[in-house]
């Protein structure tokens, strides 16, 4: 009788479930998501409303916060999200109040993160969200994402979650603070491809707002042919072995691979572009200096994660650099020999030559000047794109 009536209540739900089988849960694929560091920032009674910029459309959207970082509980009052209008306003009728296990409140233990209730709202590829959090309690040191590239806006005090327009939005920044994912149901997606590196990933010097870094630029040339979102977790000053002592530049990439690019709702790719950052710096394990063999470890750590998890791993060369601070001829040499383990390895599931691809033509060791942002590492736009239009789209699976 049990069994029956757990048939008839699937019926009139509208799905058929088969006689003591769990209702199949829809796949999700994120549509975007930061990696987060420590760092950030206090807050007291204000609401932070933040702009997210999804890769794919679906439907059912839901939120990721994070208190990962951070080392106290953090204490929400109140999520929203809505359609960005422009800057702090939001569509009118197109606000959404975001819940909990049903509850409009929710405390995050030090070092948690929590998932929303799924929201009954469906997004396009490329649009504008507004994302805001009512802060009641004073915060500690906030779990954030430093360099957004995009604007956020503080409201004065008081809940202002829900309010359509941005008159009570005082000021602006441009980061993200711990808003961390939100992914969708996207019946037609094939997956998640997830960038993973440091400032040339997450979007160094290109413009607020312009969405022009190479991942923004990869997810509009899958739109045309690939249903694949695109998740940036690139982090400014990041490395792949050690940790940074600038703390809002993030452990090491080895430390954070699992949780930032490993676990991201339907990932299937990631690319690797990492490692300048290592060797501008000489940092070896252990306060030693770095070596070669030492990087490559380190790459052969990030496929071992990957391929446990069951994810495939795309490795990138890194950039030319001289002119920057950065270089120098024995530092060069490390990068060089790198390069060519990447290219040549066979240990990485494909590759991208973004080195080559950046090159001035005159001096290979120099980014091309068409390219250059004007630190002779960064790419402006014109080289972003050019680093998406060489990827081949053939190695996303």
């Amino acid at each position: 009788m049990k069994k029956y009536l757990i048939a008839v209540a699937a019926l009139v739900a509208g799905v058929l479930v088969a006689p003591g089988a769990a209702a199949a849960q829809p796949t999700r694929t994120a549509t975007w998501g930061p990696s987060m560091t420590i760092g950030g920032p206090d807050f007291n009674d204000e609401t932070i409303r933040m702009v997210v910029h999804t890769t794919i459309g679906g439907s059912s959207l839901r939120l990721k916060l994070s208190n990962l970082r951070s080392t106290t509980p953090l204490s929400v009052g109140e999520v929203d999200v809505a359609l960005q209008d422009h800057q702090a306003t939001a569509v009118a009728g197109a606000r959404h109040a975001v819940t909990f296990s049903r509850k409009k409140t929710v405390t995050i233990p030090a070092g948690a993160e929590v998932y929303s209730d799924p929201v009954s709202m469906t997004v396009a590829a490329q649009a504008g969200l507004l994302v805001s959090v009512f802060l009641p309690q004073a915060t500690s040191s906030a779990t954030w994402h430093s360099d957004a590239f995009d604007t956020t806006y503080l409201s004065q005090p008081g809940d202002h979650a829900a309010d359509t327009d941005d008159g009570n939005y005082v000021t602006a920044t441009t980061s993200w603070y711990y808003l961390d994912g939100l992914d969708v149901v996207a019946p037609s997606a094939a997956g998640t491809v997830v960038t993973f590196g440091d400032s040339i990933t997450d979007g160094y010097n290109t413009p607020t707002g312009a969405y022009a870094t190479w991942p923004d630029d990869l997810s509009r040339r899958l739109a045309g042919s690939h249903p694949f979102s695109v998740v940036n977790a690139g982090i400014g000053g990041n490395r792949v072995l050690t940790d940074v002592p600038n703390i809002w530049q993030g452990i090491a990439g080895i430390k954070r691979f699992n949780h930032d690019a490993l676990t991201q709702p339907g990932v299937r790719d990631v690319i690797l572009l990492e490692g300048i950052n290592d060797i501008g710096n000489n940092a070896g394990p252990d306060g030693a200096p770095l070596t070669v063999q030492d990087l490559i470890g380190g790459y052969q750590n990030l496929i071992a994660q990957a391929h446990a998890a069951g994810v495939r791993i795309i490795g990138a060369t890194m950039l030319p650099d001289q002119g920057n601070t950065y270089y120098s001829a024995p530092a060069e040499q490390v990068r060089e020999a790198a390069n060519d383990w990447i290219r040549t390895s066979g240990a990485f599931d494909g590759v991208i030559d973004f080195d080559k691809v950046m090159q001035d033509p005159s001096n290979p060791v120099a980014v091309n000047p068409a390219y250059d942002s004007g630190d002779h590492l960064h790419p402006n736009a014109a080289g972003m794109q050019a680093m998406a239009d060489a990827i081949d789209l053939s190695l996303i699976k």
